[in-house]
C-alpha cells in the first residue's frame, strides 16, 4: 500500500503535464492525494464497463488516458452515463488520473513508442518542445532539456512502397483493416507519426520531409488536403494507436511500484467494427 501522491508524481514526471495541449485536462481529476492505494487499472477510455471491471477488483486508480470531466460539468447526478458511472467510482473510493496529451507527447510517450515498432531512425518530435523536470531521480523522469513535444517522425531502415509501410501497420498494430489515402506505389523513406486524431500535424509532416503520415483517425476534408500535397496518410483507427501504450504504462507502472497490482483493463474494446 503506497500514498496516492507518490503515484501521481511518478505520472507527473513521467509525463509532464507542460506538455499538455492548451485544450486539455490532464493530471488527478478525482481523488484524494492523502490516501493509499493497493491496486491500479490503466484503459484507453473510461467507459461504464471499465469503471464495473474497477469496482469489481477493488482497484483504488484508474489511469484512463482519455479524460473523464472534459469539458466543465455543471452538474454530477445520476441522470447522466457519466454521472451515474463518476458517482459509482466516488463511492467506491476510485481516484482517476488522465496523462493524455502530455502522455502522447513525453519522452517514452505514445508516439515515441510508436516510431520505435515502425523501427524509425533519427527519431525527432514534428512539433518539439523543452521542459525542465523538477525530479531529483533521473531514472524516474527524463533529463532536464530533454527534448520532447508533439508526434514524431524518423528515417524508416530502407524506402518502402507504400503499400508495403500498410502491411507493416496491420503487423504492428494488430489490425486486419485500415484506411489509407495515397499512391501504394509511392516509396516512402520518411515516416511521421501521431497517435489518436492529430491530422492537424499534417502539415508538419509535410515541412519534415515525410512522405507518408500514420494517425488513428483523420476528417474527410483532412484526407483531401494529404492528397493534395500528395502525402500518404495512413489510418489504423484511434484505438489501435493509442491502446498499446496503455498496456505499456501498466508494465512501466508495475515495475516502478511491485507492491501493487497494476492491470491494463480487460472489458474494453474499440468501439469501431469493421463489416
Amino acid at each position: 500500500m503506497i500514498p496516492l501522491q507518490q503515484l501521481v508524481k511518478f505520472l507527473s514526471e513521467f509525463a509532464p503535464p507542460d506538455l499538455a495541449e492548451s485544450w486539455d485536462n490532464v493530471g488527478l481529476l478525482i481523488g484524494d492525494t492523502a490516501s493509499e492505494i493497493t491496486s491500479v487499472l490503466t484503459c484507453l477510455t473510461l467507459t461504464p464497463n471499465v469503471a464495473e471491471e474497477a469496482i469489481a477488483r477493488r482497484t483504488q486508480l484508474i489511469v484512463t488516458h482519455h479524460p473523464v470531466l472534459f469539458r466543465p460539468v455543471k452538474l454530477l447526478t445520476t441522470a447522466t452515463t457519466e454521472g451515474r458511472m463518476l458517482l459509482s467510482l466516488i463511492r467506491a473510493g476510485i481516484s482517476v488520473y488522465s496523462p493524455h496529451t502530455c502522455y502522447d507527447s513525453a519522452a517514452d510517450g505514445i508516439n515515441q513508442q510508436l516510431a520505435r515498432s515502425f523501427d524509425l531512425l533519427e527519431i525527432q518530435p514534428l512539433r518539439p518542445r523543452r521542459i525542465e523536470s523538477q525530479t531529483t531521480d533521473s531514472s524516474d523522469a527524463q533529463s532536464i532539456n530533454q527534448q520532447v513535444g508533439s508526434g514524431r517522425f524518423g528515417r524508416l531502415p530502407r524506402p518502402v512502397l507504400m503499400s508495403e509501410l500498410i502491411q507493416k501497420a496491420k503487423t504492428v498494430l494488430g489490425v486486419s483493416q485500415l484506411q489509407y489515402v495515397g499512391n501504394l506505389d509511392r516509396t516512402v523513406t520518411n515516416l511521421a507519426i501521431a497517435c489518436g486524431a492529430a491530422a492537424e500535424f499534417l502539415t508538419d509532416a509535410t515541412r519534415c520531409g515525410c512522405e507518408a503520415f500514420l494517425t488513428g483517425e483523420a476528417r474527410f476534408h483532412s484526407c483531401l488536403e494529404a492528397e493534395a500535397a500528395k502525402i500518404g496518410m495512413i489510418l489504423p483507427g484511434h484505438y489501435a494507436t493509442e491502446r498499446p501504450a496503455m498496456r505499456q504504462l501498466a508494465t512501466v507502472l508495475k515495475s516502478r511500484f511491485p507492491e501493487l497490482v497494476v492491470l491494463a483493463s480487460e472489458s474494453e474494446n474499440d468501439p469501431v467494427k469493421f463489416g
